[in-house]
């Protein structure tokens, strides 16, 4: 008899608490809904977090990433190295930007960027690279910060999964040129639909801030404050990627649990591995010495000869069990627009190619109560067993 939940187990379903629910009906009541005080008291309350001088709110990680290449300032015919093992808004940034996105394999211990590999793909034509710190796990950044100095490339770390990630002793997003973080629904810190651009330079970050608003001069926004009406300036073609106060309003207060959260998903995370470690499936490595994982996902390899059964039945028998997964994710290189355009195949990032066919993500949530995990333990168990 199959183990049954009264209810489904939505994947990455968000913790919201009543403190954000007060602070959006506070920002309803105030007749400031859109871009406002609260993204500027969220911007900053990020940079301090991260301990950066500069952060811009954008309305998601996507419009971080573009806008950052964007400031890059690429030049024509510009090539970016990306790992193949991210979701596609990575490769489409550089797309939107004009630039040509050139797909990196990925250890498969980490499933993070191969140092090796890109410094295979580079060319006379690369100009950056896009380090994705997978699952909230650090990649090896002394060796693609030193790969990109070399070759003098710019850095762009794709932090949508690694808030809390730190590298010997150095904050995700800290380490490049820019660092372009998510508050999409499933992620650490939700704020909907949103994200967040870090940098050190005072000229790059008011230049996203103008991109970011339709090319619109700095703090166009105020121009309806009580401050009096301002005129505004286009001085570029910019784009509508400007985070609202709505959206900022949780951001804030879902900030102030980062920490408490991280540890909770943690223990999840701790506690799967202890339950799984006899189970014929592959494991995420240990989190490396002198690391912080973020412990966003917890992804696991179904290796039909392995384990029995083919990674989409394990995934359709946990849904008969009423837990939602995720698919994290298919590689790069098997998508065919990227195909098609580009010329990619799965001889282009073999390691990537196998993990994007084996990878299951199983639910690590903050608002997971320990009977929800028990019952994700319970299911994964007994999917094995029947198969």
């Amino acid at each position: 008899m199959i183990p049954q939940r009264d209810s489904f187990l939505i994947f990455g379903a968000p913790r919201i608490e009543q403190e954000e629910i007060d602070e959006v009906v506070r920002v309803l009541q105030s007749g400031w809904i859109g871009t406002g005080p609260r993204v500027a008291a969220f911007e900053e309350a990020f940079a301090a977090y991260k301990q950066m001088p500069y952060a811009a709110a954008v309305s998601s990680c996507t419009a971080a990433l573009h806008l950052s290449m964007l400031a890059c300032k690429l030049g024509p015919g510009a090539e970016v190295l990306v790992p193949a093992m991210t979701f596609c808004a990575t490769a489409n940034a550089v797309i939107h930007a004009g630039a040509r996105p050139v797909a990196v394999d990925v250890d498969p211990a980490s499933m993070n960027m191969d140092p090796e590999d890109a410094r295979r793909k580079i060319t006379k034509k690369t100009r950056a690279m896009i380090p994705v710190h997978f699952a909230g796990r650090a990649c090896a950044m002394d060796a693609l910060v030193a790969l990109a100095q070399e070759h003098h490339l710019r850095v762009v770390e794709d932090c949508a999964h690694a808030i809390e990630t730190e590298y010997h002793g150095r904050k995700a997003g800290t380490m490049g040129d820019f660092g372009c973080f998510s508050f999409y629904v499933t992620k650490n810190v939700v704020t909907g639909e949103g994200g967040m651009i870090l940098t050190r330079d005072a000229s790059k970050i008011e230049r996203i801030k103008i991109l970011g608003l339709h090319g619109m001069t700095k703090d166009a926004w105020k121009r309806f404050s009580d401050e009096g009406f301002k005129h505004y300036r286009v001085v570029e073609c910019g784009f509508k990627d400007n985070m609202t106060d709505m959206q900022a309003a949780l951001g804030l207060h879902q900030l102030k649990r980062v920490e408490a959260w991280w540890k909770q998903r943690q223990r999840i995370w701790n506690r799967y591995q202890e339950a799984f470690r006899e189970l014929p499936l592959g494991l995420p490595a240990e989190p490396e010495p002198g690391t912080k994982h973020a412990h966003h996902l917890y992804t696991i390899l179904v290796d039909e000869k392995r384990a029995g059964l083919s990674r989409d039945r394990f995934i359709d028998e946990l849904t008969r069990r009423k837990i939602g997964v995720g698919v994290h994710y298919l590689s790069l290189t098997d998508h065919p627009y990227y195909q098609e355009t580009l010329g990619w195949s799965e001889k282009t990032a073999p390691a990537a190619t196998q993990i994007g066919h084996q990878t299951v993500s199983l639910p690590i949530s903050a608002k997971l109560s320990e009977q929800d995990v028990e019952d994700v333990i319970v299911a994964v168990k007994d999917v094995l067993a029947c198969a």
